[in-house]
C-alpha cells in the first residue's frame, strides 16, 4: 500500500513518472537496484556462461555483482550511461558489421530536438544504431519508445529506462484506459521535444517488419496528434512543431531471419504464433550479437507542415523511407532480379542460406529480403513525372 501511495504522489508531481526514462539523480539508485536484482544476475550468467550458470551459479553470482559494481560505480548521470553504451556500441558494430555508413545527418541542427521515425527490423539495434550515428555526429542521443510487452521483468524495465527508453503501454485494457495511456504518451513526446529539447526515436509501426514490408501505421501518427489537438492545433501545425525526420535503416543481413521465417511459416500453417517466454530477450541478444554485414542509416528530409491527415503523413513517411533505402546483392538475389552488384560469391552465399531452410521457409526468406526491391521499383514509378 505504501508503494502505491508513493507512486501516486510521484505521478501527481511528475505526470510522466511511470513511463519516462530515469533522470540524472535516479541513475545511481537504479544501477544499485539492478546489481541487487538476483533475476538480472541470473540472466547475465545464463547468457554469458550458459554451461556454468546452473551448477556454479551460486559461486559466480557474487563475482558478477562485484564486477558490475566496479564497472558501473562511476555512472551517476544519463550522459555517463550513454557514454558507456557508446563504448559498447563501438565494439558491437566492429564485431558484427563488415561496413557501416550513414548519411543526411549534416542537415540536422545540433541544438534542435527531432522526432525520428524509422523503419523497424530489429528490437534493440534500430534505435541503438540511430543513436550511434547521432553520437558520432556530436548530437545528444534520442529517447527511445519501447513497448511494455518487452518489459515483463522489473530488471529489464530498469535497464531500458537507464538507456533513455520510455514506455509505450500497449497492454492497457479497455477504451478508457487505452485513451488515457495514449494521451499520456502523446503529451510526453510533445513535452520531451518542446520543453526538454530532447529528441525521440519511435518505430513507424508496432512490431518488426518480419516479412520485409516497411510501412507506417497511421494509428501511431494519430496518437502523436492527441496532444496537439488538445492544444487546439491543426494536424499540420502540430506536425510542424514535432520536427519529424524519417530514418531508413538498411541491413545487409538480418541476424534474426531464421526465427522470423519460422514465425511466418507457423502463422501461415496454423493461423497464429505463440511466443516462448524468453523469445523477445533471445531476439534482442541475437540482433545485437549476430552478423549484420553492411549497414547504412539514412536520415531523410524533415517532414514539412503541409500534411493534413495521418494517412497523408504515413504516405509521405513511407515514400521518404523507401527513397533512402540501400539495396544489397542479397536483396536482388531474393527478388530474382539481375543486378551488376551481384557477384558469383554472393550467389553462392545466397544458395547456402536457402539450403538451410525448408521450401516453405525459403518462400518467406525470399519475401523478407526481396520486398525492398519491389517496393523501391514501385516508389520510383510513383516518383516518375507523368508524360
Amino acid at each position: 500500500m505504501h508503494d502505491v501511495s508513493d507512486r501516486m504522489t510521484q505521478t501527481e508531481q511528475d505526470p510522466f513518472f511511470d513511463i519516462r526514462p530515469y533522470h540524472d539523480q535516479e541513475v545511481a539508485g537504479a544501477i544499485a537496484d539492478l546489481i541487487a536484482d538476483q533475476e538480472f544476475i541470473k540472466a547475465i550468467l545464463h547468457y554469458r556462461f550458459p554451461h556454468l550458470s546452473g551448477p556454479f551459479g551460486w559461486l559466480l553470482s557474487p563475482l558478477v555483482k562485484a564486477a558490475l559494481k566496479r564497472k558501473w560505480s562511476s555512472l551517476n548521470s544519463v550522459r555517463d550511461v550513454q557514454l558507456q553504451v557508446a563504448a559498447y556500441m563501438k565494439k558491437t558494430m566492429a564485431n558484427t558489421t563488415t561496413d557501416f555508413s550513414y548519411s543526411g545527418v549534416e542537415r540536422l541542427k545540433k541544438n534542435q530536438a527531432y522526432l525520428f521515425i524509422s523503419n523497424h527490423r530489429d528490437i534493440a539495434m534500430d534505435p541503438a544504431i540511430v543513436n550511434w550515428c547521432l553520437h558520432k555526429y556530436g548530437m545528444n542521443t534520442a529517447r527511445i519508445a519501447i513497448g511494455d510487452n518487452l518489459l515483463k521483468k522489473d530488471c529489464v524495465t530498469t535497464l531500458m529506462r537507464l538507456n533513455k527508453s520510455f514506455i509505450v503501454r500497449r497492454s492497457a485494457k479497455g477504451p478508457r484506459e487505452m485513451l488515457k495511456a495514449l494521451g499520456q504518451l502523446s503529451a510526453y513526446i510533445h513535452h520531451s521535444l518542446g520543453t526538454e529539447k530532447q529528441s525521440i526515436w519511435i518505430a513507424q509501426r508496432e512490431g518488426r517488419a518480419k516479412d520485409g514490408n516497411d510501412y507506417t501505421d497511421a494509428a501511431m501518427l494519430k496518437m502523436l496528434y492527441i496532444e496537439g489537438r488538445k492544444q487546439g492545433l491543426s494536424f499540420a501545425e502540430d506536425i510542424g512543431q514535432l520536427h519529424i525526420v524519417p530514418v531508413t535503416i538498411s541491413y545487409e543481413l538480418d541476424p534474426c531471419d531464421k526465427a522470423k521465417v519460422r514465425e511466418l511459416v507457423q502463422k501461415q500453417m496454423q493461423g497464429h504464433y505463440q511466443k516462448g517466454e524468453f523469445e523477445d530477450i533471445d531476439s534482442i541478444i541475437q540482433g545485437i550479437t549476430g552478423m549484420k554485414g553492411r549497414v547504412h542509416v539514412a536520415f531523410g528530409e524533415m517532414v514539412q507542415p503541409n500534411v493534413d491527415s495521418a494517412d497523408e503523413l504515413a504516405s509521405a513517411l513511407d515514400a521518404e523511407i523507401y527513397r533512402n533505402y540501400r539495396l544489397f546483392p542479397i536483396n536482388y538475389l531474393a527478388a530474382g532480379v539481375e543486378h551488376d552488384s551481384v557477384t558469383a560469391e554472393d550467389r553462392a552465399l545466397w544458395q547456402a542460406k536457402l539450403a538451410e531452410h525448408s521450401e516453405a521457409e525459403q518462400h518467406w526468406l525470399k519475401t523478407m529480403y526481396g520486398a525492398p526491391v519491389f517496393k523501391l521499383k514501385q516508389q520510383a514509378e510513383q516518383d516518375a513525372p507523368t508524360q
